[in-house]
């Protein structure tokens, strides 16, 4: 006779029971599950502890570096917008109220300071708004075949909207509105942008040949780039005449570099401003927690305000500074030089956001705009007008480019230094360029003019240490993933 089964024991025994085996998700488990929780749900920093000077300084410093594209957009803002009407500040900055734009009617003055890396190529404006209050038209002329792009920003320095020759733009009314605005569209309204910041900022830039015939007739076109609140609109283009603009007087003379737009010492009493009115980003709910957190502690306790300004000053210097360097910003491109990465859409890439903000801030998307830049010449040494470079572009290999391209020259401090030429970019807008017998095309950088060159391929050096600087203006494929590449820069002597 045969033993029974193990199984026949156990069951006999009841130990084993003929039912459905409890699962980890039956009824008993799942009755103890947590129920998904929402950042409401979530414990924060307690206002009833005070956390030691080494803690207060790491929350510091990432506050700083998170928050320094934010303040800066800020006292832009608070600064720019106290312009009594249009203007000219310092007869070179466009400036103007909340609400309305002022529009340059050539070339920025190379004497600016408003704004790092600024650009010869085209005519600039600029404007900014408070959408929350009242959304702003924006006008667009009709530019023919002529490049434009108007790009608007938030406060996080990231573009909304669609504007210029890479969208095939109409021209038209535009409305700019608030992230609260749930109004009805006028009848004559193009089309809608919506920000996701209150505080709108809008840069027009239209290209501009270097030539005293494209001056005039650049300006037709550009008096209609006007921007006026909603309340104002009536369907009839309005036009200002931009090169009458009237001059005001700028406090901030005595500055060699860009404005100081971020004071560390007041980076804290400013920040909770910037953040009540830039709400965060899916998944940054945590990192405001800890700001506020942090904000509130100083303005109770004299000893944490004196921690957190102290590590304020000592980021700028450890960090903030270093983004100065081209190597710090984007990616390699090749040939010692950089590219932009993640332009004008940063989504949560604060090191691209904060390095942009700090060398060459109000980037367009790379849709729109790459830019390529480098401090050193092709053997990684820095460039200095001591020596004498050529930057050869081979034959077929000029950036490929459905706008324009150009190659920019700027001093330590990212400006212009004023020369005998008045001439701080060569490219496109140059007609009078002239190429070797192998179809390539050599521009020659150098202190003093080239001997045996020609002049109008000649880019003058400032003094001392500065950098190049390449725009390739709604680049072709080869631009935009990355198979053009710079040339090296070579050094003479």
């Amino acid at each position: 006779m045969l033993k029974p089964s193990l199984f026949a024991l156990l069951l006999g025994s009841g130990l084993v029971a003929l039912a459905p085996a409890i699962s980890p998700l039956s009824a008993p488990a799942m009755a103890q599950m947590q129920p998904q929780r929402t950042f409401a749900d979530l414990n924060v920093p307690s206002a009833e502890v005070t956390p030691q000077a080494s803690y207060v300084r790491a929350i510091a410093r990432m506050a700083y570096i998170w928050g320094w594209p934010l303040v800066n957009m800020q006292n832009r803002f608070d600064s720019i917008t106290q312009a009594p009407v249009p203007a000219l500040l310092g007869g070179m900055v466009p400036v103007a109220p909340a609400g309305q734009i002022a529009m340059l009617h050539d070339y920025v003055d190379p004497d600016e300071r408003f704004i790092a890396c600024p650009n010869q190529d085209v005519v600039y404006g600029l404007g900014y708004f408070d959408l929350d209050k009242e959304p702003m038209v924006v006008q667009v002329p009709d530019f023919g075949k002529r490049f434009w792009v108007y790009a608007a920003y938030d406060q996080r320095t990231d573009q909304f909207g669609k504007f210029g020759s890479p969208y095939g733009t109409k021209p038209g009314f535009y409305l700019l509105v608030g992230p609260n605005w749930k109004g009805e569209v006028p009848k004559g309204i193009t089309g809608v942008a919506q920000s996701s910041t209150a505080l709108g900022n809008l840069v027009p830039r239209v290209f501009m040949d270097d030539t005293a015939a494209d001056r005039v007739a650049i300006q037709p076109l550009i008096n209609q780039i006007v921007v006026y609140p909603l309340s104002q609109f009536d369907g009839s283009m309005k036009t200002v005449v931009w090169s009458k603009l009237p001059h005001i007087d700028n406090p901030d003379t005595d500055s060699a570099g860009e404005t100081r737009w971020v004071v560390p010492e007041k980076f804290f009493s400013q920040l909770g401003k910037a953040m009540d009115r830039v709400p965060p980003l899916p998944g940054e709910e945590a990192l405001y927690a800890q700001f506020r957190w942090l904000i509130d502690l100083a303005e109770k306790n004299p000893d944490i305000r004196k921690v957190i300004d102290a590590e304020a000053v000592a980021s700028e210097q450890d960090v903030i500074a270093d983004f100065f360097r081209w190597d710090r910003n984007g990616r390699p491109a090749g040939n010692n030089w950089y590219r932009s990465l993640h332009n004008a859409q940063w989504g949560v890439d604060y090191y691209d956001r904060t390095g942009t903000a700090r060398s060459n801030m109000l980037e367009n998307r790379p849709n729109e705009t790459e830019y390529f830049y480098t401090d050193f010449d092709g053997d990684g040494v820095q460039l200095n007008s001591a020596k004498s470079y050529e930057v050869t572009f081979p034959a077929g290999q000029i950036p490929p480019v459905k706008g324009f391209w150009s190659l920019t020259i700027y001093n330590q401090y990212h400006l212009f230094t004023p020369n005998r030429l008045n001439r701080y970019s060569l490219g496109t807008k140059n007609a009078d360029l002239v190429k070797n017998s192998d179809g390539s095309l050599t521009i020659h950088v150098s202190r003093e003019p080239p001997k045996g060159k020609p002049e109008a391929n000649w880019l003058p050096a400032p003094e001392g240490d500065f950098s190049l600087y390449i725009r390739a203006y709604w680049g072709e494929e080869p631009i935009l993933d990355g198979s053009w590449q710079p040339p090296a820069i070579r050094a003479g002597g």
